[in-house]
């Protein structure tokens, strides 16, 4: 009986303390209603965004490479060469076989990365391949960058339609065996001059294939254009895994009684892309404007085109009577920008330093205790039809005047590429200028007559004094 006492005597106590709270609409705690806060919402659209180039980008030693000639109506022109050094069988000082050598065929072997964009139905390709007059050496190398080429004589070619996700049926020859059909993964393979491998492989002087460096200084390099195959084809733009391609050559031995086949493979040891953009006069235009807030802005991959953004309107916060609780910025591409290229899947964002290099904002910086970066964002979504940028910290310290814009960007990066922060499995999003992307987007910028506009939506809490 006792322990029935306890209970209802816990009970009555607990209905007293509840009684004495009241549920408060705001947040905050339920005391004077003089002092109660409140949340308020409030969206920015006074925001100025303009486009402009991107930054000079590293194409050298890249996972995914572009190669590509695209023509987009709302764009221009892209084209992307790739330049290639090739190196000795094994990347190792090369002893031709003995015996009586025929070359039965040699084969540029590349193979498709994730990422093509443009027409893959109805444009034909072809894909010239030159000599080069300098050597591709294992260096960095930019999207600006150059090439002296000889284009007198076209070591390879080949006509083809783009299917990046198409296997490939080839024979496997096996030296000393039976040879078989295999199935590889998809790739283009452009038949090779058996001249050029002849003189330069199976037939030359011994010195230039007594090591690598000799090699490479001799043959200097390859060099690969990709033409429409006609002039009113858009084109595309393939992302080459060049780091498993390579240069096969295919030939027959004759040592005294046995006639053998074998393989023997040219490896790549540096591959990078020259790119070129040609802008329509829309965008020549946008790009001259370095004042105005533009209604249409134009973000482009392959380190063409990303946006300079602005938020004026925060100097009209006081510091001292708000507590940010969120903001979170939304871009929109224009209505139907996407048919039939599709906009970019990801997006990044960052800002400048000082010194004018770039710097994570704070909602994406490693080493900023406020960070939410897997919840960022950048990532296009389908359904709304946005992309969304989580930008609480940022936004907070240029209110309080604890950081200084000294320029804020929206720029494309592809999917993959992420930043690993030091100790822990968790990625930021990329803030380098990227050329494993192809993709573009049309995006509404300050346009104040339509309902897609560039908004900041901010929820904050305003402190009564």
């Amino acid at each position: 009986m006792k322990f029935l006492r306890l209970d209802l005597l816990t009970l009555l106590i607990s209905l007293f303390i509840f009684n004495s709270c009241k549920r408060q609409d705001g947040i905050g705690l339920g005391i004077d209603p003089t002092n109660q806060i409140n949340g308020a919402l409030v969206v920015d659209s006074n925001i100025i965004i303009r486009t402009e180039f991107d930054s000079t980008a590293v194409t050298s030693g890249l996972a995914k490479t572009p190669l590509g000639n695209f023509t987009d109506p709302a764009f221009g022109t892209t084209v992307s060469n790739v330049a290639l050094g090739i190196s000795l069988p094994n990347d190792a000082a090369y002893t031709v076989p003995a015996g009586t050598l025929t070359i039965d065929s040699a084969v540029l072997v590349l193979r498709y990365a994730n990422g093509f964009y443009g027409d893959s139905v109805a444009t034909r390709y072809t894909a010239n391949v030159y000599q080069l007059a300098e050597k591709a050496g294992v260096q960095t190398y930019y999207n600006t960058k150059r090439w002296q080429v000889n284009t007198g004589t076209v070591w390879g070619t080949k006509t083809f339609t783009a299917r990046t996700h198409d296997s490939v049926t080839i024979a496997n020859i096996r030296t000393g065996k039976v040879d078989t059909i295999q199935k590889v993964g998809p790739q283009v393979r452009i038949p090779f001059s058996k001249a050029f491998i002849y003189n330069n492989l199976f037939n030359a002087n011994g010195s230039q294939l007594a090591s690598t460096l000799l090699f490479q200084n001799a043959v200097k390099g390859l060099y690969i254009t990709l033409d429409k195959g006609q002039a009113n084809n858009v084109g595309g733009i393939l992302q080459l895994a060049l780091d498993s391609s390579r240069l096969d050559v295919f030939y027959k031995t004759v040592n005294g009684t046995t006639i053998d086949t074998a393989t023997v493979s040219l490896p790549f040891v540096s591959h990078s892309a020259a790119i070129t953009y040609t802008y329509t006069t829309t965008i020549q235009a946008l790009l001259a404007d370095k004042v105005n807030s533009q209604n249409t802005v134009y973000l482009q991959g392959l380190a063409g085109l990303r946006a300079k953004v602005s938020f004026p309107d925060l100097n009209k916060f006081n510091p001292d009577s708000i507590v940010l609780n969120r903001a979170e910025l939304v871009i929109t591409p224009q209505p139907n920008s996407g048919i039939p290229y599709a906009p970019l899947p990801k997006l990044t964002m960052y800002q400048l330093d000082i010194a004018h290099q770039r710097t994570y904002i704070q909602d994406a910086s490693p080493s900023d205790g406020r960070n939410q970066i897997s919840a960022f964002g950048g990532r296009y979504d389908k359904t709304k039809k946005e992309y969304h940028f989580l930008v609480t910290a940022y936004v907070q310290d240029l209110i309080r005047k604890k950081t200084v814009d000294y320029g804020t960007f929206i720029a494309p990066i592809d999917t993959t590429e992420v930043t690993t922060v030091s100790g822990s499995s968790v990625g930021t999003t990329s803030i380098s200028p990227s050329v494993q992307v192809a993709a573009r987007t049309v995006a509404v910028g300050s346009d104040k007559s339509s309902p897609y506009k560039i908004k900041l939506n901010i929820i904050y809490t305003r402190i009564r004094k």
